[in-house]
C-alpha cells in the first residue's frame, strides 16, 4: 500500500492548484494478432484490447475515490499498426483503426494510440498503407490517435516520409473540415519517438516493451506556478530549487498511483512520465510559469532560457521520486491546450519561429498549432523537417502536431473543445519550400550517431 501521509500532503495541491494524474495508459502488444485476413486481424485486435484493458477504467476510478487523487484520463496504447497490418492482404488499414476505436469505446477510455508507423530509415509496404490510411481513419474514428516517426539521431531523416506526411496532414484537415480539421489534432509526426510515452496523440506500445504494461503521465503546472510565487525576485538558484522540490512531490504522486494501479490490474508498472502538461483551464499553464519568472509575456526574449531551466529542474526533482522515469519527461508547450500560450499567440508575441527555438529545450515541439487552411503541403513538410532536424542533432524527441484549418486565415480561431482547447490561427512564412521538399531521399544521420 502507498504511504497515506504522502497522499495527504498533495490534497491542497489537488484542491486548489489543478494537480492531477493526467493519464494512466495501458500499453498492449498486438504482435500475436497478425493475420492475412484483415477482418480476422481486426477481430483479434478488438478481442485482445478489450480483454486486457477490461478493468482499466474501473481500477482508475477506484483509486481516485480511495486516495482522492484525480486521474483525468484512462488510455490505451498498442503496437504500431503498420507492423500488425503488414501481414494483411489489403490496401487500407481503416478496418483496424475502427476495431481499435470500438475497443476503446467498450473499455471506456478516451483515447487509444498506436495507429502508427516507424519510418525513420525507410518504409515497408505496410508503412505506406498506414500513412495512406490516416485521413480516412481519423474521419471514421472518434478515439484513435496516429503517429509517424520520420527521423532519429541514429538514422537521419526520411525526407520521402516527411514529404508524404505534409500531404497526409493536408488531406486529414480537408476530410475533417466540418470540425475545423479536428483529425489533425489526433495526428503527430515525430523524430526520436519513444516506446513508452503515455501521452496522446503520440503514444504507441514499442516492440521492446512487455506484453502489457502500465505507464503514468503526471501534471501540475498550476502547482509549480503557485510555488514560484514564494520566490519572487530571488535568484534563479532559488527558483530552480523550488521547482525541483515541487516536481518531486508531483512525481511521487504518480509513482504511488502507478504502482497501485499496476498491482490491481496485475500488469507490470512501466514508467512515470513527469512532463508538465497544461490544460486550457486558467491557472494550469506552462506559459504562466515562465511569466512568473519575470517575462512580461511568454514568447518575448528570455523565454527559451526560462523554459530550459524549468525543464531541467522538473527532471532533476522528478527523477528522485520514481523508480522508473521515462516517456517524454519535460515540459509541453501545446498552444491550444495552454491558456497562457493562447494569449501570447493572440497578441503576436509568440510565433512559430519562437516556438521552434523553444523546442530545443523542452519535450516535443510545435504542438497543437493552427495555421491557415491554404498552407501548402510542402510548407507543412518543411516545418516537420525543421523540427526533426532539431531532434536529430540534439538527440531528443521532437514532434509536430499542426492543424491547417480549412477556410481559416490568420486571426481566426479553431475550436476543438475539452483538453484539446482552442487555438488562434498563426502565420507561416509565405516563401516556398517546394523545391527543398521535392528532393526526397534521406538526410544523413549526424556525427552524434557514432557513439559506439
Amino acid at each position: 500500500m502507498p504511504n497515506i501521509k504522502e497522499v495527504l500532503t498533495t490534497l491542497d495541491m489537488i484542491d486548489k492548484r489543478h494537480l492531477d494524474i493526467r493519464t494512466i495508459t495501458m500499453g498492449i502488444s498486438l504482435l500475436d494478432c497478425c493475420d492475412t485476413d484483415i477482418k480476422v486481424c481486426a477481430q483479434k485486435i478488438y478481442d485482445k484490447i478489450t480483454r486486457r484493458a477490461e478493468n482499466l477504467v474501473k481500477v482508475g476510478q477506484e483509486i481516485e475515490w480511495e486516495f482522492g487523487i484525480p486521474i483525468v484520463n484512462k488510455r490505451i496504447s498498442v503496437t504500431p499498426i503498420s507492423i500488425i497490418g503488414n501481414t494483411c492482404d489489403t490496401d487500407s488499414y481503416v478496418p483496424l483503426a475502427i476495431a481499435m476505436d470500438e475497443a476503446a469505446k467498450t473499455c471506456g477510455v478516451n483515447f487509444i494510440g498506436g495507429f502508427s508507423a516507424l519510418v525513420q530509415k525507410g518504409c515497408t509496404k505496410g508503412d505506406w498503407i498506414l500513412m495512406d490510411s490516416i485521413p480516412e481513419a481519423m474521419k471514421a474514428t472518434e478515439r484513435v490517435c496516429s503517429s509517424v516517426n520520420v527521423g532519429s539521431t541514429r538514422a537521419g531523416i526520411n525526407m520521402d516520409a516527411v514529404a508524404k506526411m505534409g500531404k497526409i496532414i493536408k488531406e486529414t484537415a480537408e476530410i475533417t473540415a466540418d470540425n475545423d480539421g479536428l483529425g489533425c489534432a489526433k495526428l503527430v509526426v515525430f523524430a526520436n519517438a519513444v516506446e513508452d510515452n503515455p501521452f496522446m496523440a503520440g503514444a504507441f506500445h514499442g516492440v521492446g516493451e512487455p506484453e502489457c504494461v502500465l505507464n503514468v503521465g503526471v501534471s501540475g503546472p498550476g502547482v509549480v506556478y503557485h510555488a514560484l510565487q514564494s520566490v519572487k525576485g530571488m535568484p534563479f538558484d532559488d527558483v530552480a530549487e523550488t521547482i525541483k522540490k515541487t516536481a518531486f512531490q508531483i512525481t511521487r504522486m504518480g509513482q504511488i498511483v502507478g504502482v497501485e494501479a499496476s498491482k490491481r490490474l496485475d500488469v507490470p508498472f512501466g514508467i512515470v512520465d513527469l512532463s508538465l502538461a497544461p490544460t486550457p483551464a486558467v491557472g494550469d499553464s506552462v506559459a504562466r510559469i515562465l511569466e512568473e519568472m519575470g517575462l512580461e509575456v511568454c514568447g518575448t526574449h528570455g523565454t527559451t532560457a526560462a523554459l530550459a531551466m524549468l525543464n531541467d529542474a522538473v527532471k532533476k526533482g522528478g527523477v528522485m521520486a520514481s523508480s522508473h522515469v521515462g516517456g517524454l519527461s519535460g515540459a509541453f508547450i501545446p498552444v491550444s491546450e495552454d491558456e497562457g500560450m493562447i494569449a501570447a499567440a493572440e497578441n503576436g508575441t509568440l510565433c512559430l519561429d519562437k516556438l521552434e527555438a523553444m523546442t530545443c529545450v523542452c519535450s516535443v515541439g510545435l504542438d497543437m498549432i493552427a495555421v491557415p487552411g491554404d498552407t501548402s503541403a510542402s510548407t507543412i513538410s518543411a516545418i516537420i523537417a525543421d523540427e526533426a532536424a532539431i531532434g536529430m542533432v540534439n538527440s531528443k524527441t521532437t514532434a509536430v502536431r499542426i492543424i491547417p484549418a480549412p477556410g481559416k486565415v490568420v486571426g481566426d480561431r479553431v475550436e476543438m473543445g475539452g483538453l484539446l482547447g482552442s487555438a488562434p490561427v498563426m502565420p507561416v512564412h509565405p516563401e516556398s519550400s517546394e523545391n527543398f521538399i521535392a528532393r526526397g531521399g534521406r538526410i544523413p544521420a549526424p556525427l552524434q550517431s557514432l557513439k559506439n
